[in-house]
């Protein structure tokens, strides 16, 4: 067993999901993270300095632009993003063990390239993953964890795989992956998190870890150890959570029979914050909504289950709105299940995550996505409402950080 603490930086870093799980098995020690969305950098600067007793989080957490590469590993100092020593100083003599994170998503989502009209082929995010290699290549860690959306398997921005390219580009970088992408992708709520979330988890190891020879042979080992027999085995051991279990404790929410105003903000609940639960105010909901809410939940409630199929729904949403859509607008979670994917859009609506308790007629708060995403109570969102949906349905779940944490140090130990 390692006696100390594997180092990592955080590449796409978000509000912290990855990082915070990593954290939180105990095995890992955060030298620098990287993001360039302010609120996300103000919250995960704040959860290191608080929950983490890192003194410097300020210097540690980078916002930057990644694709300015020298920069961020030499340091810089810019009008729009201030003066940073930079990774490689961040980083020092202490021995880079771990690389984390993965780019941003909405390039490889599915959803993200029917909305676009491009299919987003032109969106510079496709080949994000360039820049986490150029760090990569630059400290040569002997593990990196690798995060994306199964729409990758699939994304073909300029006629080739992506995971043609970025498999590729691994192997010349001096890393090893697993052969099948497909066989990366496991479903969060195996591993009990109360979320159905299916992502693609690529371990890397670097080919001359275990010999001078540069010879993969016993490398391939390790990943194959990592998909084989680690990662199932923590699935099997693993308690199924529901949505009950996360959110069903949180105080309730009402309807408020006149709209509240304070500070500037209108609320259709009350009370529009819960003493000792951060960030659990209520989103504004017009009374046309809370009556679609309030019917739909009580469908559910009394068995009717007359709005469950998508083309009743649809036709629900007709009848109350006047408009027509392709795709159903509305899901209640259910009690006695997993949620549904908690998605960066939810920052736009909630209507496809409501509360399932038909008397409190809302969708989801900050908190119950948080819970849903397995955020501890005690971890902080920063900035406008929307800003903190945006940040938590853009995260890894930090209790599946945690599982993928713990896998790979078992192989670290292992064969290290």
């Amino acid at each position: 067993m390692s006696k100390r603490k594997l180092n990592t930086i955080d590449l796409f870093a978000g509000c912290g999901g990855l990082m915070d799980g990593f954290m939180q098995s105990g095995h890992y020690n955060t030298l620098a993270c990287v993001e360039w969305d302010k609120y996300p950098c103000e919250t995960l600067a704040k959860r290191l300095r608080l929950k983490w007793k890192h003194k410097d989080s300020d210097k540690e957490v980078i916002r930057f632009d990644i694709q300015r590469t020298d920069e961020l590993i030499n340091g810089f100092d810019d009008p729009e993003y201030g003066v940073n020593i930079g990774l490689s100083k961040l980083v020092g003599k202490k021995q880079l063990d771990v690389i984390i994170g993965g780019p941003p998503c909405q390039a490889y989502s599915l959803a993200g390239r029917i909305r676009d009209p491009q299919g987003m082929r032109d969106d510079y995010r496709n080949y994000l993953f360039e820049s986490y290699i150029k760090i990569l290549s630059h400290f040569k860690p002997n593990f990196f964890i690798f995060e994306n959306v199964v729409g990758m398997l699939s994304a073909q921005p300029d006629g080739v795989p992506i995971v043609d390219k970025i498999s590729r580009a691994f192997n010349e970088a001096g890393y090893v992956v697993i052969d099948d992408f497909k066989r990366a992708v496991f479903d969060v709520a195996d591993f009990g998190i109360p979320q159905h979330r299916k992502r693609v988890i690529i371990l890397g190891v670097r080919k001359d870890i275990l010999n001078a020879q540069n010879d993969s042979t016993l490398t391939n080992q390790i990943v194959e150890d990592f998909y084989t027999n680690i990662m199932p085995q923590k699935q099997k051991t693993s308690v199924k959570r529901t949505v009950k279990d996360a959110i069903g404790d949180l105080p309730k929410l009402y309807p408020s029979k006149t709209i509240i105003k304070c500070n500037g903000q209108k609320y259709s609940h009350q009370p529009i914050s819960s003493d000792g639960v951060l960030n659990h105010s209520p989103r504004f909901h017009s009374e046309r909504d809370q009556e679609i809410f309030k019917l739909l939940c009580e469908d559910i409630e009394s068995g009717r289950n007359q709005y469950v199929s998508t083309e009743e729904l649809k036709k629900l949403y007709t009848r109350f709105t006047g408009k027509q859509s392709n795709i159903h607008k509305y899901y209640v979670l259910r009690w006695d299940q997993q949620s549904n994917t908690i998605p960066a859009h939810l920052y736009k609506d909630g209507m496809r995550h409501i509360h399932p308790d038909s008397t409190q007629s809302r969708s989801i708060t900050v908190r119950e996505a948080a819970r849903l995403q397995t955020f501890a109570d005690d971890f902080e969102f920063l900035g406008p409402t929307m800003a903190q949906y945006k940040m938590i349905g853009n995260a890894v779940p930090s209790d599946f950080a945690k599982v993928i944490a713990e896998g790979l140090f078992e192989l670290f130990n292992k064969y290290c």
